[in-house]
């Protein structure tokens, strides 16, 4: 009888704790903003702390990691690449077949994966005309200004790859070259 009547008072003073809980306003709020957040309507203007309605970077600040690339979108630009740009990267096992990778996925497709201009656009005849490596005459600079702008039918890949990624598709294409040549 003692155990039963110690039962019930543990029993109502449960139901009676529960009984004042709301779960629609819980008892801590770590974070306020989630539970009770502002609602913004779509492409509405919202007003950030300087009171302006977007955020501009300040004058003259460049991303972080960005480099210039100092030659101009021309044929000029063009030739002084191919006379003067060299690759920064270490020409290195790892970085060619990271290249060879890369080459895979955005180059074989029109030049094919000899550089022989074979690929399967090529052979389906999608884009006819397709240079060989070895009948161009190429260096790092000027394959990188193509990777970088593009030239002719070939657009840019500036959006797709990184300049790394640039630079180790450049050695693989000069190893394709070479092998093409001997």
């Amino acid at each position: 009888m003692k155990r039963n009547g110690s039962l019930i008072i543990c029993g109502l003073a449960l139901l009676s704790m529960t009984s004042c809980f709301d779960p629609s306003q819980p008892n801590y709020q770590y974070f306020p903003d989630m539970y009770e957040s502002v609602g913004y309507d779509t492409y509405a203007e919202a007003p950030f702390a300087n009171g302006t309605a977007a955020q501009l970077p300040v004058a003259g600040s460049i991303p972080r990691g960005w480099q210039p690339y100092d030659y101009p979108n021309t044929n000029a630009g063009y030739e002084l690449a191919k006379a003067e740009l060299l690759s920064p990267l270490e020409e290195t096992e790892a970085h060619r077949a990271e290249g060879k990778e890369l080459y895979a996925i955005y180059c074989a497709v029109c030049h094919g994966s000899k550089g022989d201009g074979q690929g399967i656009l090529m052979k389906r005849e999608k884009f006819l005309g397709i240079p060989s490596y070895a009948d161009r005459e190429i260096t790092e600079g000027s394959v990188y200004h193509v990777l970088m702008y593009g030239k002719n039918a070939m657009g840019s890949h500036a959006s797709l790859i990184d300049a790394e990624e640039r630079w180790q598709i450049t050695q693989h294409v000069m190893h394709l070259r070479g092998q093409l040549t001997k």
